[in-house]
């Protein structure tokens, strides 16, 4: 299995702005150009850790899931929550030729936990012997706006520590806050039997 990312997050989709005032940075500086930079890596960053920790997608953009065969042909598990669109469904063979599944054959079954792709009236077409199946979704809850307020604290909570330990290295900052890691915690997903059930 193989995800990938289509499209990444827009630099304007992230509150720069927000997380501007809530370190209490004033605009008087000089280079407010280079400060946005920085801000919105660390940004980027803490989106990543807490995406990681979670699987959940925090803003809405597209995935691609690589797959070399079905582990089960009635129900396939996506990696990552929420989704909120299957924009296609295909077949590759070993040549390179593919073979787009109508979207009759299939559809979204949306969960928070364990959203999945089901066959409609049977099973999936089997995956080509030596080839693969890939899907392409739209993952996320939306925008800024839309983001659990819990979420959204927690992302601005580890951005800070970033930035407030971005001249001390690797060291304190590799550790997730306790406060981070409360805010996230409902938000876990307890993964058994390799996404089964």
């Amino acid at each position: 299995m193989m995800l990938k990312e289509l499209t990444a997050v827009a630099q304007a989709a992230l509150p720069v702005a927000q997380f501007r005032d809530h370190l209490r940075l004033g605009s008087g500086f000089d280079d407010t150009g280079a400060e946005d930079a920085a801000l919105v890596a660390y940004l980027r960053a803490a989106i990543a850790a807490i995406e990681g920790r979670t699987a959940k997608v925090l803003l809405a953009h597209d995935f691609r899931l690589v797959l070399p065969g079905w582990r089960d042909a009635e129900s396939v598990p996506l990696p990552v929550a929420p989704v909120s669109a299957v924009a296609g469904v295909r077949l590759i063979d070993r040549a390179g030729t593919e073979t787009m599944l109508s979207a009759t054959r299939w559809r979204l079954v949306e969960d928070l936990a364990r959203p999945r792709l089901e066959a409609v009236g049977g099973a999936l077409p089997a995956v080509p012997v030596a080839g693969t199946a890939e899907i392409d979704f739209t993952a996320g809850f939306g925008g800024w706006a839309d983001l659990p307020v819990d979420l959204a604290q927690a992302v601005f909570l580890l951005a800070a520590q970033y930035f407030e330990l971005r001249h001390d290295g690797a060291g304190e900052a590799s550790a997730m806050p306790f406060g981070v890691m409360a805010l996230i915690e409902r938000w876990r997903t307890v993964r058994v039997l390799g996404g089964r059930g």
